[in-house]
């Protein structure tokens, strides 16, 4: 009879010992209630944070891919169309400059100089435009160059010999170009000057000119810096979008960053370090777009352990734009950003459809909820464990 009541008293003896040693345990620092019964000064608790909660639904998904795809750079939202090609003669420039006669004993070739040369033709000097923007031409005085097209120049010089040379045809060309240049740097393999040609230099040949990139396309950010104004885009749009390529002016500066758009997962997922060993909390995009069904996949999808399906949630600042288009009232709430988290069911046979068309965004987070039975099946492990190892020792100590 003592030893049937010894037994149960000595494992809530011990149970109560193995609770209370809790508190010896190490650890990677204080306790939180250490923490604050040591603090001076104490704060306030903050309190909650106002959020909309939503359902995954096909009107919702058509209103926050709308605003995703907004949020994309673009420059045609800076610069007013695509700028011009860029054939002027700048200051600096070095120009050269051939003048034809229809017969010899004109002005310039000389009654027996033409069966001499070849031609009847003359090559003026080459010559680097002024800093006032003129060039020099024999019998035709100071032209002004800077900012006018070869063409114009010609027909000006033109215009000015006929009345002295014999029908007189000239040829303008820009021999050295020192005034139309571009600076690329950044994220590319060897950072230069680019110079503009006579018929214009478009941004991504320009960036091909100085490397290429170093970084995927769909990751690195273009920077386009003209005069006071500054333009982004991403290099993908560079290439898929026509009017994401423009012609660029002088002095502009191109600038490429690597920027990488990252999502995280937390809660019932795979155990960091269970994908290829990897910490896998913190996933980058591999492309333009990633959905929230690839964005699941890529993380590992739900723990079938511990996850709840029908509780999977998307944490994001949403724009109050898209929530109106959703019908949410947002009567009392300022600002243009929302705290708003998206409810997906995973249980439901078309959340997967839903998912698929989904965009996610940078640094959003999702969620798995634990299953409710989840917890107390922790908890009466833990009891299980604890009780077993009392009745072990008071068996053995019965004998």
């Amino acid at each position: 009879m003592c030893r049937r009541l010894v037994v149960p008293a000595l494992a809530g003896l011990l149970l109560m010992e193995a609770l209370t040693a809790c508190t010896y345990l190490s650890s990677d620092g204080p306790a939180r209630a250490t923490v604050e019964t040591g603090a001076v000064i104490k704060s306030e608790r903050r309190a909650p944070v106002g959020f909309v909660q939503l359902d995954l639904s096909a009107a919702a998904v058509n209103a926050a891919n709308a605003q995703t795809h907004a949020l994309t750079p673009l420059m045609a939202r800076v610069l007013s169309g695509s700028q011009s090609r860029h054939g002027s003669i700048g200051v600096g420039d070095v120009v050269n400059i051939t003048i034809f006669e229809a017969s010899a004993g004109g002005l310039f070739i000389a009654s027996e100089g033409g069966a001499a040369r070849g031609g009847n033709f003359v090559a003026i000097p080459p010559q680097q435009v002024e800093a006032s923007g003129s060039i020099t031409v024999p019998y035709a005085g100071q032209v002004a160059a800077a900012g006018r097209t070869p063409q114009q120049v010609a027909r000006d010089i033109t215009e000015r010999l006929k009345q002295r040379a014999v029908e007189p045809q000239v040829v303008v060309s820009i021999g050295d170009r020192r005034s139309g240049s571009v600076s690329v740097l950044g994220d590319v393999n060897q950072p230069t000057r680019v110079d503009i040609d006579p018929g214009g230099l478009r941004l991504l040949e320009a960036i091909t000119r100085g490397g290429g990139p170093r970084s995927a396309p769909y990751e690195t950010v273009v920077t386009l810096k003209r005069g006071n104004r500054t333009t982004q885009t991403l290099l993908s749009s560079v290439v898929k979008i026509p009017d994401q390529n423009p012609y660029l002016a002088p002095g502009d500066i191109v600038f490429l960053t690597k920027e990488p758009r990252f999502y995280l997962t937390l809660g019932a997922t795979p155990a960091p370090g269970s994908l290829g060993g990897l910490n896998n909390r913190r996933f980058t995009f591999e492309n333009d777009t990633m959905s929230l069904a690839e964005a699941a996949a890529k993380s590992g999808g739900l723990d079938p352990n511990r996850a709840d399906p029908g509780a999977v949630f998307l944490y994001r600042l949403e724009s109050r734009r898209a929530l109106e288009e959703m019908g949410v009232d947002l009567t009392g709430y300022a600002g243009n950003e929302i705290p708003t988290i998206y409810t997906c069911d995973f249980g439901r046979s078309d959340a997967f459809f839903v998912s698929s068309e989904f965009l996610m965004r940078s640094r959003d987070i999702i969620f798995v909820a634990e299953a409710p039975a989840v917890g107390l099946q922790r908890f009466t492990a833990s009891l299980s464990g604890l009780t077993s190892n009392a009745s072990a020792v008071a068996a053995t100590r019965s004998y």
